[in-house]
């Protein structure tokens, strides 16, 4: 039996199987990101003093913890461009092992990290460089799992699968506080404090080597060895990259703007923010995000399959709408106790889902085979590192000067990147001829080129 080109399809069994282990690959990496990136930031209040000590107000020790952990993501722009380089020349599967090796390493040393009594100010440089380190694992980890999903998704299901695999950030985020909470509800918030926190860096190292055997056994990316298959030698300089893709770079970082600042805000630091106004207990409150994170995942996954059964445009356009509409009111009905908490955590959690769930493959789709990893990384590490890595910082040191209140207008002010993100993407023929945007030719007469 042929299909409507003539050609034999393959096997189905062996071609099913090939599409789970490609989407395990790229999914449990995502999960093993997510724990070990967030299970910092959930557990810096806790391990604040051991490793950065305490202070004279009381949360310079905690600042010192978030600074890290924007110092963390400083490095994610290198590791993208090295990661990104080897992924776009060496393969996905490549960049996909390596990264997770290093993530899984650095988790382990600070597991086993000694500190500031027993090694003094050298326990924050240590921790310092495990970050950085990370940071430049990460880095290249995120464009390679967009690239690899981009390129091995079926066309009928390619924002399921963009759904699922970015949702492996939601499952890791939600490990995180459920390890969290298990190590709470064993050891108490004081054995917490004194060293248990060490246990979930443990968890992290241990889940990293489960994803290096994963994707050790994954395929290479079929469209991605036709590329290689293809060229014709080296491969173009970063900055002609981005002079020849400006419509994609602009989208890209639209798109991470909206996205990370809604993600740290409304899935990590909310119960801070919530506990800082006296509208929640913050253990409470962090306890809660487990609930949130799973309604989060289901958003994610309704979001992929109806950009499928529907078309992206319709679908993104309401859900990159709805955020501007409705987080300030949500985050004034919270200041001001006209909500709960509880009905304001879930509600940010599916506004920011309607953005997360097919961001994997739309931005993947925004540029070539070619240069697919390097031009994607380094524009979404250096807006994360830039916005979301520094968002927890910024908003300790809001809190630390009496101007918390601040904290809604800009995350509002950062949601309208998503919705401006569709505009410039129908400026790049290669999206708008892979999601169908027959209105950009109607209205124009053409489609615009991405040099504009």
């Amino acid at each position: 039996m042929t299909d409507r080109t003539g050609t034999t399809p393959p096997p189905e069994e062996p071609q099913a199987g090939r599409r789970r282990r490609e989407l395990a690959a790229a999914t449990v990496g995502s999960v093993v990101e997510s724990f070990d990136w967030n299970i910092y930031a959930v557990l810096a209040p806790y391990f604040a003093a051991d490793l950065f000590g305490h202070g004279k107000s009381g949360v310079s020790g905690l600042l010192g913890a978030y600074a890290t952990f924007a110092v963390g993501f400083v490095a994610r722009p290198v590791g993208s461009y090295l990661i990104g380089r080897l992924s776009d020349t060496r393969g996905r599967r490549f960049a996909l092992t390596l990264g997770m090796s290093v993530i899984a390493a650095a988790s382990l040393g600070i597991a086993v990290l000694p500190d500031q009594r027993t090694i003094g100010a050298w326990a924050a440089v240590l921790a310092v460089a495990a970050r950085v380190v990370q940071g430049l694992a990460f880095g290249g980890e995120a464009p390679s799992v967009a690239a690899y999903v981009t390129e091995t998704a079926p066309p009928r299901h390619r924002f399921a699968f963009s759904s699922v695999s970015y949702g492996g950030i939601i499952v890791g985020s939600l490990l995180s506080y459920g390890v969290l909470a298990l190590l709470l509800h064993t050891l108490g918030k004081s054995g917490v404090t004194d060293g248990g926190w060490r246990w979930a860096f443990v968890v992290a190292a241990l889940l990293g080597l489960a994803a290096v055997w994963v994707r050790r056994a994954a395929p290479e990316s079929a469209e991605f060895r036709r590329a290689r298959a293809e060229s014709t030698g080296a491969r173009p300089p970063f900055l002609r990259v981005l002079r020849e893709h400006r419509w994609a770079v602009l989208t890209v970082f639209l798109n991470t703007l909206g996205g990370t600042v809604g993600y740290y805000f409304a899935l990590v630091y909310l119960p801070q923010y919530a506990a800082a106004y006296g509208v929640v207990d913050r253990e409470e409150a962090t306890s809660f995000m487990t609930v949130v994170l799973a309604v989060v995942l289901a958003t994610m996954l309704l979001s992929g399959a109806a950009a499928d059964r529907f078309g992206l445009l319709p679908v993104a356009r309401a859900g990159f709408a709805l955020p501007v509409l409705l987080v300030p009111v949500l985050l004034i009905g919270l200041r001001q106790g006209w909500l709960p908490f509880q009905v304001v955590a879930v509600l940010l959690g599916m506004l920011v889902a309607t953005v997360l769930g097919t961001l994997n493959v739309f931005t993947g789709l925004l540029f070539p085979t070619e240069v697919r990893a390097l031009g994607l990384g380094v524009v979404n590490a250096a807006t994360i590192a830039a916005f979301g890595g520094s968002f927890p910082l910024l908003a300790e040191w809001l809190h630390d000067h009496h101007r918390l209140g601040l904290i809604p207008g800009y995350v509002t002010l950062c949601t309208l990147g998503p919705a401006l993100g569709l505009v410039t993407a129908l400026r790049v023929p290669s999206f708008v001829a892979a999601v169908g945007a027959p209105a950009v030719k109607a209205r124009s007469g053409r489609v615009p080129s991405q040099s504009g």
